[in-house]
């Protein structure tokens, strides 16, 4: 849902914008990148494509190319990207309260303003634009990370991991029949308690991803409507679902970022030694216990009940410390992007996060919705990343030139205006 939705530093309208910590920008940047490579499933529709390639009601059963794209995808991306983004957050909440108090301001009464503004730019995201908002539930997680971010490290950390293990090992328990009736179907040994668990189980999705195909051809007035009238608390169900996951990893980045993960030096000083050293192991772990699984499903045909079970529980470890290692990798690298091409438009399309997110949901939705070129259920996941790489080239096209021009990018500028109750300033002073 960075320099967008993660961090936003208050400061006088006449004074120059504070010393950026560029490791931060980097992760952002990298962060709104990558979480397109997943939301793409769910903008090319439906929305179990999200979960398996096999799975495509519009389609023909897909190729080989197909399910390597999107193992791919679910290797490097899937839960990982999501954790990024959210351990940003958290670290953005504490530096935010950090340099409000070293300008003598009330931190906590921006924040809240702050956060209460996102809430609302994701209601408006939902209802304007696309079912998969975040800004809505890191609004809401967010508010409830403030009010821990006074506790004590080994209390946040303790806090983060029982309530994030606590809600997936139970989601695994809970699915743990469907799973073991879903693999003796595929062996044809189910019995008749079995196959109407998996009936009871797959009936909802197949009838959820009809009615996607339905709406996905239709207007944009009358996808309003629809979610005015028929889904308009589907924010709250989304927070409801999300929150044992988006709040620990909120409190394990508040962490991090006092133990000076995120730039080595700033505060508390963890050494360049000790992030690689982590930064490695947990990239590694990441994605070995993720290729393990994909090892398991890719051969079973990326079993529905399974694959849906494993990225919303099973593979929270991996999801985590894949997070943690790319966020460790990307502050190693962070000296290095300023002498790259590359890696100055990476830095500023973090540094548009916000504008960035939302820009994406307006472009991959007019290509997919009827309202605009309607491809909605007819793009394999082969064919998805030419979408990636188009709104890659874009993020990376227009951000620099921007922040040449501006300040901040342009929802950047209208959420601090709105923070700070004054329209501030955002052109760039031209040199003399």
């Amino acid at each position: 849902m960075h320099s967008g939705p993660g961090l936003i530093v208050p400061e006088d309208a006449a004074a120059p914008l504070p010393e950026r910590i560029h490791s931060l920008d980097l992760i952002r940047g990298v962060a709104v990148l990558g979480i397109l490579a997943i939301n793409i499933a769910g903008f090319a529709g439906p929305m179990i494509g999200a979960i398996t390639p096999r799975f495509a009601p519009a389609l023909a059963a897909p190729s080989q190319l197909d399910e390597a794209a999107w193992a791919f995808g679910f290797l490097f991306f899937e839960g990982k990207m999501r954790a990024l983004f959210t351990l940003l957050f958290g670290a953005g909440l504490v530096l935010f309260h950090e340099r409000c108090e070293a300008a003598g301001r009330d931190g906590d009464a921006l924040q809240l303003r702050r956060l209460g503004w996102l809430l609302l730019f994701g209601l408006a995201h939902y209802l304007l634009l696309w079912w998969g908002d975040i800004l809505f539930l890191y609004a809401t997680c967010g508010i409830a990370a403030l009010l821990m971010r006074p506790l004590p490290d080994r209390i946040l950390i303790w806090s983060a991991l029982a309530l994030y293990y606590g809600w997936h090992i139970w989601g695994m328990l809970d699915a743990a029949t469907a799973i073991e009736a879903e693999t003796a179907l595929r062996r044809n040994v189910a019995d008749p308690t079995q196959l109407r668990l998996l009936a009871s189980r797959m009936e909802p999705v197949h009838a959820w991803a009809a009615q996607e195909l339905r709406e996905g051809a239709l207007g944009w007035l009358d996808l309003l409507r629809i979610k005015l009238v028929e889904r308009p608390f589907w924010p709250v169900q989304m927070v409801s679902g999300a929150f044992s996951e988006t709040l620990p990893l909120m409190l394990i980045g508040m962490v991090l970022y006092r133990t000076g993960f995120f730039a080595p030096g700033t505060r508390r000083p963890m050494s360049r030694g000790r992030v690689k050293e982590l930064a490695l192991a947990c990239t590694f772990a990441g994605l070995v216990l993720t290729a393990l699984f994909l090892g398991w499903a890719w051969p079973r045909g990326f079993p529905p009940v399974a694959m849906q079970a494993a990225i919303a529980w099973g593979l929270a470890m991996p999801h985590v410390l894949g997070g943690i290692g790319y966020a460790g990798l990307l502050v190693l690298a962070a000296p290095w992007p300023g002498a790259t091409w590359i890696g100055r438009r990476i830095v500023s399309a973090g540094r548009m996060a916000f504008s960035n997110y939302v820009l994406t949901s307006l472009v991959m939705t007019f290509i997919f919705y009827g309202w605009g070129l309607g491809l909605f259920g007819s793009v394999r996941p082969a064919g998805q990343w030419l979408f990636v790489f188009g709104g890659w080239a874009l993020m990376l096209g227009w951000s620099a030139p921007w922040l040449g021009r501006f300040q901040r990018g342009p929802l950047e500028w209208l959420w601090r205006s709105l923070v700070e109750h004054r329209v501030l300033p955002n052109l760039r002073p031209r040199p003399d």
